[in-house]
């Protein structure tokens, strides 16, 4: 541990590179001296020399001698003595100093060769340190340098040994001194990234400085390690350029994208509007034909581009979901009924089920459920040829809780597992060869996927080729969700139900049976006969599908003769039916039930028994044109439109006309704002129709001005309508920041259009 120390104390030394190298030398130790050889003589003889001294003298004394002999000799003796005794003792101490200058040099040999040794590490040392590549810088309390490696004097271009005694600032790299305030209880660990200039580019490097203080000396170092993270620097700085550009590629996209849907459904506003004005005059029935296989099409066409205009939001990160109370039961419903006429034009069965259990309210986007629903119950009807489809909605048990469960099957040609794996990416469809009967992107089940997984749901399929397929859907209940449950209206009753499709019955049948009642199904007159005898049932109701029956009531007065008993006849009528109802009336029905029947109207026709019947009473009004009436009676709006796509503008002239509006045409937002400044008082607009993009100035520019006029003057505002192809969340959410009141999505419907004028009319 000792040696690691001095290396470290060593690294950040100055630099001594003049000065000699410490050799190492072998001596031999210095022959020994004469007087260490003396002072080796055996101490005995010095006593006897003594004694002998002593003895002669007391011989002269009892010699009779002189006096001053005997002392003579004695005092001779002592003094021999004394001088022996001296002699002994220096050369005891010249023996010691000698042994003391002997320990001496090979204690400086071995310093000698502990410093070559030092030497030696230190070089290795600074070798390593240069060789790694890290700056390593020593300052003092002034932030002068004490020593400095060789990476920063090639760094900054200068003599290593010119480095001592400069600061950082010098160098031209901006690096501080830390206070003593800052390690005032001894050190302070430092970092931060600075930039140097070194041959002619910037280079970066991390610098992590400890700044210690001791406290006996009061002595202050600074020292640093520096590496180099260039290559990090211009990698951080190219990913937040790719970042950048593909963000701005991504609003190119939006914009992009934006631009495109209004160009497209601007002429398709006018094809599918023009369409259903043509089909509301007088056509034969080939022209008829023609008309509907173009509103066929143009639907189709406008399927494709919502798709994908609601994957590009998915994929730019922009598809919000908008969590609200929503009726599961309404919203199966609704949809099945949107999609039963291209049911039945196939000839196949479409049905929805509600279990008892299922919520009357939950929590989802009801936009974006209607929207799944559509892509599975619509993918349903297209690839089933026979059968039908079944829509039902119950609840399950999930992990993390109870869910309720949206599940779509059909009778369609099935798919196998490879198909399974496939079918929710991206351009994907069952058939994906060139030879498919079926249409489409193959972006419907993508989207869908997303959207629910986006309301923390999962979505599944199951299917075998030839045994149709399975769709699921769902989406977990809170905590707060209370369960529903159906009372038992109908215990105690009988139903009976003939038909020849197997799927709407047995949805009928179910939701009978979970109110209380019994049902049975035939498919003919003998069959529920057959039945009813083998249950010994009355039945209190009969629904009778319209596909068996005649207008005159064949199948109604089978029933009669064989079953005999007052049951209530209902008949089950496909849209396409209603014209027939007065004649089912006559022939004895008490009223009737539109497929796919909602549950419920079912029991409510059930239990409001044949001397009630409202439905059919209301349904023998004479039906709507499809374009709401003028408020106010015949009086009608005055609608100001402006416009610049002429069969655009033309359409929605028309539509509203026949609904008895006064209808004033501009084409520009300079003469929008113009028309509704320069309105006589008695003419005022009651309702205005903007268009987003006009030539002269755009339609959030005219509504701007429109109720800047308003505000200066203290009229009252006047209800604005935008009419766009653009019917992003963004647009929408801009015009009415702008000062619009309402937003009325192209292509336009003219009962639609008609009916959105009322209401801001009256609003």
């Amino acid at each position: 541990m000792a040696d690691t120390g001095l290396h470290s104390d060593a690294a950040f030394a100055p630099d001594r590179g003049d000065e000699p190298r410490p050799q190492r030398s072998d001596s031999a130790a210095p022959p020994r001296p004469l007087t260490a050889r003396i002072s080796a003589a055996p101490g005995y003889l010095l006593y006897a020399m003594t004694g002998f001294a002593v003895l002669l003298a007391g011989l002269a004394n009892l010699s009779g001698s002189p006096h001053y002999l005997s002392s003579a000799i004695l005092l001779t003796g002592v003094a021999a003595f004394l001088i022996g005794w001296r002699t002994r003792n220096d050369a005891a101490e010249v023996s010691r100093l000698i042994g003391d200058e002997a320990a001496s040099r090979a204690e400086i040999e071995t310093l000698a060769d502990r410093m070559w040794e030092l030497q030696e590490s230190e070089e290795r040392f600074r070798g390593l340190i240069d060789a790694l590549g890290d700056v390593v810088v020593h300052r003092d309390r002034e932030g002068r340098i004490v020593y400095a490696n060789r990476v920063l004097a090639d760094l900054v271009g200068c003599p290593q040994k010119t480095l001592s005694g400069k600061t950082l600032s010098d160098l031209g790299i901006e690096i501080g001194v830390v206070p003593d305030a800052a390690f005032a209880d001894g050190e302070c660990l430092s970092s931060t990234d600075v930039a140097i200039r070194s041959g002619g580019e910037t280079r970066w490097f991390s610098w992590i400085e400890l700044s210690v203080r001791d406290k006996a000396s009061d002595a202050v170092s600074h020292r640093a390690i520096a590496r180099d993270i260039t290559a990090r620097k211009r990698a951080e700085k190219a990913s937040v350029t790719a970042r950048e550009r593909a963000e701005f590629a991504n609003l190119s996209k939006s914009r992009f994208l934006a631009t495109v849907s209004h160009e497209i459904r601007t002429p398709m506003n006018g094809i599918m509007g023009m369409a259903k004005l043509l089909a509301d005059t007088r056509l034969s029935p080939e022209q008829r034909t023609y008309v509907g296989a173009i509103s066929t099409s143009a639907s189709a066409l406008l399927a494709l581009i919502e798709d994908l205009l609601d994957f590009s939001k998915i994929e730019a990160g922009r598809f919000d979901i908008e969590p609200q109370p929503v009726s599961p039961r309404e919203i199966v419903e609704n949809v099945s009924e949107l999609l039963a006429a291209k049911a039945y034009a196939k000839g196949i069965g479409l049905g929805c089920y509600c279990a008892p259990d299922v919520p009357a309210i939950i929590t989802a986007d009801p936009n974006r459920l209607r929207q799944v629903l559509l892509n599975l119950i619509g993918n349903a009807v297209k690839f089933t040829d026979e059968g039908g489809v079944q829509v039902e909605v119950n609840t399950v048990e999930a992990v993390g809780g109870r869910a309720i469960r949206f599940t779509v099957s059909d009778t369609g040609p099935g798919m196998g597992r490879a198909d399974l794996d496939r079918i929710f990416q991206e351009f994907e469809q069952g058939d994906g060869t060139s030879t498919r009967r079926h249409g489409g992107a193959g972006l419907g089940l993508a989207i869908s996927r997303r959207i629910v997984e986006a309301m923390s749901g999962r979505i599944g399929v199951d299917s075998e080729p030839g045994a149709g397929s399975r769709f699921h859907v769902d989406l977990p209940l809170g905590r707060m969700t209370a369960l529903g449950t159906r009372p038992k209206l109908l215990d105690g009753r009988n139903i009976g139900i003939v038909s020849p499709n197997r799927v709407e019955p047995e949805l009928i049948a179910r939701a009978v049976e979970a109110s209380g009642g019994v049902a049975i199904i035939a498919d003919s007159v003998k069959m529920l006969a057959s039945k009813a005898h083998e249950e010994k049932l009355e039945f209190d109701s009969i629904l009778v599908d319209t596909a068996l029956e005649e207008p005159n009531g064949t199948i109604l007065k089978r029933l009669r003769r064989t079953l005999g008993g007052s049951f209530d006849a209902i008949t089950l009528i496909a849209p396409s039916d209603r014209g027939h109802l007065a004649e089912y009336r006559q022939a004895g029905y008490s009223t009737f039930l539109a497929r796919p029947v909602r549950g419920e109207t079912l029991l409510r026709v059930l239990l409001a028994g044949k001397s009630v019947d409202p439905i059919l009473k209301s349904s023998e009004k004479p039906e709507p044109s499809g374009i709401a009436p003028a408020p106010g009676g015949e009086a009608g709006l005055n609608i100001l439109i402006a416009e610049d796509n002429e069969i655009n503008a033309m359409l929605a002239r028309v539509a509203l006309s026949k609904a008895g509006h006064h209808v004033r045409l501009v084409t520009n937002g300079r003469a929008a704002v113009d028309a509704v400044i320069h309105a006589q008082t008695g003419r005022r607009f009651d309702v205005v129709l903007m268009d987003l993009h006009m030539p002269v100035m755009d339609g959030l520019d005219a509504i701007a001005l429109i109720r800047k006029h308003e505000e200066e003057h203290g009229a009252p505002p006047i209800p604005i309508m935008v009419l766009s192809a653009d019917s992003q969340e963004t647009t929408r959410h801009a015009v009415l920041a702008h000062g619009a009141t309402g937003f009325v999505s192209k292509p336009l419907d003219p009962k639609a259009l008609a009916e959105a004028v009322a209401e801001q009319a009256v609003a």
